[in-house]
């Protein structure tokens, strides 16, 4: 009985070395590509190597294969700007997944923005790469990263794909999403608050905190437990009144912050980008952070100080969470660094 194939990797479109040997990754890209599979421990048998397109387009590029939106696949958007594939290419979309469906793999692995665009519909293959998707179909698991091509462009890409790859091995051992368990404590008033202090952040080694700011004042103010399992959102603002105020009375906003002092001045502290989070601690509220334990941005830029250092990169790099900020609606609260 012939191995199951658990990694199905999807590329763009044939070379000419592909379209000489009769099978994608025949050339330089597919050299890169086997070096990453070996890299993390992911043999060929465990790989099915197709493409989006089977056809080598002229002068090895896929706009060529586009057009005006009246011209385009229906129910897909753009390829690159105001680029459209054409329609006489559908038989080559029904041709992959007819071979997802063969396959039936435990994960598929979108290799660059073609690809992305054809198994999720979506494109920005920056944006969505490291992020566990589905296919529009919504019956298969996808990881997008980069395609080897363009680590042969840009030989930096090559360490953020190892670490995509990394997550793609973790990954192929099942075949559905599985999303880290939180639980978020949202709207609290002053009571739930005390009583999340006592049962979730009293006795931490130490404690993550963030702030969301607008219009120069903190709007929110978020502590999660050392290990992720437990966070608490406390807000000073709200979208829903017309004031703008979440807490009903004077009163109960003093008490909120006299325990977000108590808070950050008697355990340590962790965060992404604190320096900035204690600055604006202590210049809108007054409130020091003296037991600082560290900031998730230094870290990494410790470790990689040649890679990105914004919060949603550090997601998709250390972390098996989806892209949440797609998720949102409302970016006026967001710091720079975490778009």
């Amino acid at each position: 009985m012939a191995q199951k194939h658990t990694v199905m990797l999807v590329g763009e479109a044939f070379t000419e070395s592909d379209e000489r040997a009769g099978k994608p990754f025949s050339g330089p890209a597919g050299g890169i590509l086997r070096g990453l599979l070996n890299q993390v421990g992911l043999s060929s048998d465990e790989c099915y190597y197709t493409t989006v397109f089977h056809l080598r387009p002229p002068g090895n590029k896929v706009d060529r294969l586009c057009g005006p939106k009246g011209e385009g696949l229906p129910g897909y958007r753009a390829l690159t700007q105001g680029k459209y594939v054409h329609k006489e290419y559908e038989p080559e979309l029904v041709r992959l997944f007819r071979e997802i469906d063969r396959i039936n793999p435990n994960i598929i692995v979108a290799l660059g923005n073609t690809a992305l665009w054809a198994l999720c519909k979506k494109v920005g293959i920056k944006k969505y790469r490291g992020a566990p998707l589905l296919t529009h179909t919504g019956t298969h698991k996808v990881i997008p990263t980069w395609a080897p091509s363009s680590i042969i462009e840009q030989w930096e890409l090559r360490v953020i794909s190892l670490a995509d790859f990394h997550k793609i091995k973790r990954e192929s051992a099942f075949p559905e999403i599985r999303r880290p368990s939180r639980l978020i404590y949202m709207e609290p008033n002053v009571e739930d608050i005390w009583r999340f202090y006592e049962e979730h952040l009293k006795h931490q080694p130490f404690i993550s905190c963030d702030i969301e700011t607008k219009n120069k004042t903190i709007t929110e103010v978020g502590y999660g437990t050392a290990d992720g399992r437990h966070a608490i959102v406390i807000p000073f603002w709200s979208r829903h009144k017309i004031d703008g105020n979440y807490w009903r009375t004077f009163e109960e906003e003093k008490e909120a912050w006299r325990i977000v002092r108590y808070i950050n001045t008697t355990h340590p502290l962790i965060g992404q980008n604190f320096n900035y989070d204690m600055m604006y601690f202590w210049k809108t509220m007054g409130i020091p952070s003296p037991f600082f334990a560290g900031d998730t941005m230094i870290l990494h830029h410790s470790l990689q100080p040649e890679l990105e250092k914004g919060l949603g990169f550090l997601g998709s790099i250390y972390t098996d969470e989806p892209s949440w900020k797609f998720m949102r609606q409302d970016h006026a609260t967001l710091k720079q660094e975490d778009e």
